[in-house]
């Protein structure tokens, strides 16, 4: 008998989603598209956003004889020719999203202001004709200081180049015209959720219409961003290195070795040295298994949770054993993970896919928290860190994680994460292996480094 079965299955939604933006100029709308689709990528769920502002460029690069400079004044409605290239924007948009979706089924992300009601009522009609259902995702705020600082990091951003009074005077001339979605009146049929966020701090949500599990899935996910303040620190570490590792053995419920001990108290002076002091309101999460505990047990946190769905990958029959006994005993279950290591799933244990799937509501919860520090193993983190750092989930079990290393991730509005690598210097055996070898450490990365997607290379 083979220790595993190697199931494939893909992510069929059966329905073709357009996932609209709606929302004044600000409001963190390409934020939240951006997150969508890295969250539907995580998911294994094809997606593609069309972003409004680039087709605008675009469209005002081909016509330099006529626009030889952008004002805020091109955004008030009662301007004739700026209303016309922003609509030309959206039928081109609309246009390459029908060419897409002939070669694709999945979500499209249409990122815009789809500010008036006509406009999306044009929009619906539209999509709706080419058998696309549209969902629209409003997002809005009347907090000042959160639109300050939403322009700053955009002027830092943003390919238009602009300065703080424009994108003031911008928002003005949207205000003007502008017309937040109504479950009551003539939207009251349309699939949307209305996000809002009050001066005093109050957040609010109206969710209208929800008709799929997908749209649900999408919308949920939404809600539990941080979409208009969204920079955050998130830490990421592997447990200390464990009696398991030293042995070459995998899975399994073993203590940390002295080294591992060493690390654990180490860990606490690694994080003051990044700035984090008793004062700060800071959580640890860990698994349930003996060695993420042992690693978390010098913390000076009031809170320390255990999830259970941060429990390394289950190998199954395989549990406990080396490579090289999984090698020996069962050569073509070995050859065939190495083959699809994202897919293949050990006899009675899991595949990567099955821990993306396991972990989606830890991500959920770590979408709405900020200084969390993660501990927890090397396949967990690799999807994990893959999710922040928009990997692909076929290259994601491929990502060197290395014991006695702090990782810093600092999520930032617009653009990839910050990472910063914090070595304990302690050293640790390497539980890397290559593929095609059963060897695990150094000596086998030497010998073949082809598949090897080092963390430290997104630095």
């Amino acid at each position: 008998m083979t220790p595993s079965t190697s199931i494939k299955y893909h992510s069929n939604t059966n329905l073709n989603i357009c996932v609209i933006l709606v929302g004044l100029p600000c409001r963190g709308k390409t934020f939240i598209s951006n997150k969508i689709k890295t969250y539907l990528t995580w998911m294994m769920i094809n997606s593609k956003i069309f972003n409004i502002g680039d087709y605008r460029r675009k469209q005002l690069d081909s016509q330099l004889d006529e626009f030889t400079s952008i004002d805020a004044d091109f955004y008030n409605f009662e301007n004739q020719e700026g209303l016309k290239v922003r609509l030309n924007s959206y039928e081109n948009a609309l246009k390459d999203m029908e060419k897409w979706f002939l070669n694709n089924e999945g979500v499209a992300i249409l990122d815009g202001t789809s500010s008036t009601r006509s406009h999306r009522k044009w929009l619906l009609e539209r999509l709706r004709l080419l058998h696309i259902e549209p969902i629209f995702i409003e997002s809005s705020s009347d907090d000042k200081d959160l639109e300050r600082l939403n322009i700053n990091a955009l002027i830092k951003s943003s390919p238009d180049k602009k300065d703080f009074d424009f994108y003031e005077m911008k928002i003005k001339n949207y205000i003007k015209f502008y017309e937040s979605m109504n479950e009551f009146d003539d939207e009251k049929d349309y699939t949307f959720v209305k996000l809002m966020k009050k001066a005093d701090g109050l957040e609010q949500a109206v969710i209208n219409k929800v008709q799929s599990y997908l749209e649900s899935k999408i919308i949920f996910y939404v809600m539990n961003l941080n979409y208009l303040n969204p920079s955050k620190v998130i830490w990421l570490s592997r447990h200390g290195e464990s009696v398991y590792n030293v042995e070459k053995k995998i899975g399994g419920d073993s203590r940390l070795s002295e080294r591992g001990l060493m690390y654990a108290k180490k860990l606490p002076q690694l994080l003051k040295e990044q700035g984090f002091d008793e004062t700060n309101q800071m959580s640890a999460w860990t698994s349930t298994l003996v060695r993420t505990n042992e690693t978390a047990q010098y913390l000076p946190f009031d809170k320390i949770l255990p999830w259970r769905a941060l429990n390394e990958l289950d190998a199954g029959l395989c549990d406990g054993m080396t490579y090289e006994e999984i090698e020996e005993k069962y050569p073509e279950d070995f050859k065939e993970r190495d083959d699809d290591k994202f897919e293949y799933r050990y006899k009675g244990g899991e595949s990567y896919k099955d821990v993306v799937l396991r972990v989606e509501p830890v991500m959920m919860e770590l979408e709405r928290q900020s200084n969390v520090l993660i501990i927890t193993h090397q396949a967990v983190l690799r999807c994990i860190y893959a999710y922040f750092m928009n990997i692909p989930q076929d290259q994601s079990p491929w990502v060197a994680i290395p014991l006695h290393t702090l990782i810093k991730l600092e999520v930032r509005p617009y653009g990839a994460c910050k990472v910063t690598l914090i070595k304990a210097n302690i050293p640790a055996v390497s539980t890397y292996k290559e593929k095609g070898t059963s060897n695990v450490g150094e000596d086998a990365s030497i010998k073949n480094n082809s598949s090897r997607n080092l963390l430290a290379d997104t630095l």
